[in-house]
Formats: C-alpha cells, structure tokens, sequence
C-alpha cells in the first residue's frame, strides 16, 4: 500500500520531507520499513501551499517513481511552505498508473491522500457516485477508491455547508462522515472483505488524518505522529526540535522519517485534529 507524510508548521523546504530525511518519503518508495512489500513505485505527488499568492494548494504529480524523478529532486530544493503533503504510490487492480489517480488530489482549497483500499470498491462505487451533489461528482476524474472517498469528505463539506470556510472541526466532521457512509454502503452490499483508510487532508491552515481500519484484531496501517517547535535537517540529520512538546510543529505520517524521540502511534480507529497553531486533539472513529 501507499506511504505519504503531512507536515504543518513554519515554512519548511519541500526537501526536509522528500529528500533529507534518513527515512524520507522518496526512501519509503524503494524501501519501506513496515510493509512487506517494500516498494511504492507507481507515481507520487506533492501538494503544497503559498499562502499570500492562492488559497488553493499547488500539486506537481507524475506516474514515475519519486527515486528516479530529477525534477522532482530540484523542485524539492528551492520550494518551501508551510503546509505539505507528500505521497509516494501502489496502484491497485481499480486504479492503475495515470496522473490522475496520482495522490493527493484537490478540490479548491483542499487537498487530500489516502492509504488503503475500500473493501471490493467495485460493488459500491455505483451507489457511491449516485450519492454525490454535482460539485462533489464533478470533481473526480481518475478511478481511484481515494478519489471518489475525497468525492465523499467534499460532498459532505457542501452538504453542511462549510465547504467554503473550511477548518480543522468541519474536515474532521466531513471525514468521519464520509467513513460512515462507505461503511454503510458496504453492510448493504454485504462486502466482508475490510476496508483501510488512512487519510490525511488540510485546507492550508488546518489539517486532520486518520488511521482507520475495519478488519478485526488488527491496528491497521501504520501511521505516526510527531508534534514539537521545529523540524530541522542539517547536513543531512533530521530531528524535532523540543519534541514533544505539542504546538508550532506537526508531522503525520505512514512511517517515521527520522529516529529521532517523540513518534508515537495513532492509535486504530482515531482521528487526530491540527490546529493552525500546532496543536492537536484525538478522538475515536466508530466502524
């Protein structure tokens, strides 16, 4: 399955979280710690936010491999932000290599990537789309289960009419709605095969994720969580400056990125609301 990381805090170049890094993003798409299948070669896509010059995040997605992708490599040099995700992929039978399945995907402010699968998205996805209001249809355009999940979280943003202003309460409100809806779509189909949902979404200020699973006995997908003052790399050596200590500085994200202190698991099922300020809060997500 997919690795990406999401960082919020003082503006940081685009390469303390693709390149530097012992453990960064393009390293998990050749040689990921916690999956046994280490490689995520099937594109990979950065979202990232100006703030000042759009509301709107910018994206550069490509079908080929992060570790073999040049431009990748000097765009990370020299663009820097403060709000970024990153996500390196393996496609699935449902969504094949196309840029546009490529993660994260957008819709006006927003951005969004997953991890996971949809149990048997096949049989649902029908049902799924016949759901959606016109903006929240309109907005899909590859076939993957995360794009039309992100249909869901943005039809339900609209639905409740706070997709225009946006916010930390309103994303994690339109996700977990969004997660119970696809679970009830699948209990009336009767799909037993389980879902994984890692989710990851911000709006440029404010961000939330998610670890979520529907298969018994079983944490789900790894996911992490590091909060402090600052992330800094020098000379290669990436660490949280003053780890720990909850506001300024957060990173969500598939695998750890550095062996620094100060990783901590979410836990199965929670989603993990980041304020502008850096500060965050959890709260369990039913199945």
């Amino acid at each position: 399955m997919c690795r990406f990381t999401l960082y919020l805090g003082p503006t940081i170049k685009l390469s303390s979280l693709v390149v530097e890094p012992e453990h960064s993003i393009i390293t998990q798409s050749f040689r990921s710690k916690s999956q046994e299948e280490p490689l995520n070669g099937d594109g990979f896509g950065i979202a990232w936010y100006a703030p000042g010059l759009s509301d709107a995040p910018a994206l550069f997605r490509s079908v080929t491999p992060a570790w073999n992708n040049t431009n990748l490599l000097d765009l990370a040099r020299v663009v820097q932000s403060p709000v970024i995700l990153a996500h390196v992929r393996a496609a699935t039978k449902l969504g094949g290599p196309s840029e546009a399945n490529c993660h994260p995907f957008r819709s006006g402010r927003y951005a969004f990537m997953h991890n996971g699968h949809i149990g048997e998205f096949a049989r649902v996805r029908r049902s799924l789309l016949q759901g959606l209001c016109d903006a929240a249809f309109d907005g899909i355009h590859g076939s993957t289960d995360s794009e039309h999940l992100f249909a869901l979280v943005v039809d339900e943003l609209h639905r409740r009419g706070t997709y225009e202003r946006g916010g930390v309460q309103a994303m994690a409100e339109a996700l977990a709605a969004a997660i119970a809806r696809v679970q009830e779509l699948l209990r009336i189909v009767g799909v037993r095969e389980p879902s994984f949902l890692n989710v990851a979404m911000s709006d440029g200020h404010e961000a939330v994720a998610c670890r979520f699973t529907t298969l018994a006995d079983y944490d789900g997908e790894s996911l992490w969580l590091h909060t402090g003052r600052l992330y800094v790399c020098v000379n290669g050596q990436c660490r949280m400056l003053a780890p720990d200590r909850g506001r300024g500085c957060v990173l969500v994200s598939s695998e750890p990125l550095s062996d620094d202190d100060g990783w901590d698991a979410i836990p199965r099922n929670h989603l993990v609301g980041i304020a502008a300020d850096g500060s965050t809060t959890q709260r369990p997500l039913s199945c």
